[in-house]
């Protein structure tokens, strides 16, 4: 019997592929992002925790849309505001087994150009 492979599964492989060297912590939290047909999640995370610390999407009330570049560019620069509120500088970029390409990286400049570091 063949068994296909789904993307979604391919990508999960790869998201715990990542997890083994990347983790937040304290002083330097994980910002995680998914990325779904219609919306994108961003949630900064102290994994040592188990917390979420900040977190933004496009699913919000008064969010843009999350299925296109300005859209991920409006939650990068929102996740990023949130965080300094907070006063996290400093993050690792956990990109959920996404190729850091489109709406991720789009997500990821507007985030550094918002003053996160990583």
């Amino acid at each position: 019997m063949i068994s296909k492979i789904n993307k979604d599964a391919v990508r999960r492989r790869i998201h715990t592929r990542i997890r083994k060297r990347v983790e937040g912590t304290p002083q330097r939290p994980r910002l995680a992002v998914f990325r779904s047909i219609k919306h994108i999640y961003a949630q900064v995370i102290d994994d040592l925790a188990g917390v979420t610390l900040v977190a933004a999407s496009s699913a919000e009330k008064d969010a843009l849309d999350g299925g296109n570049l300005a859209g991920a560019q409006a939650i990068g620069k929102l996740v990023a505001e949130r965080a300094k509120e907070k006063g996290i500088e400093k993050v690792v970029f956990d990109r959920g087994g996404f190729l850091y390409h489109g709406r991720v990286k789009a997500l990821a400049d507007a985030a550094r150009a918002a003053g996160l570091e990583f």
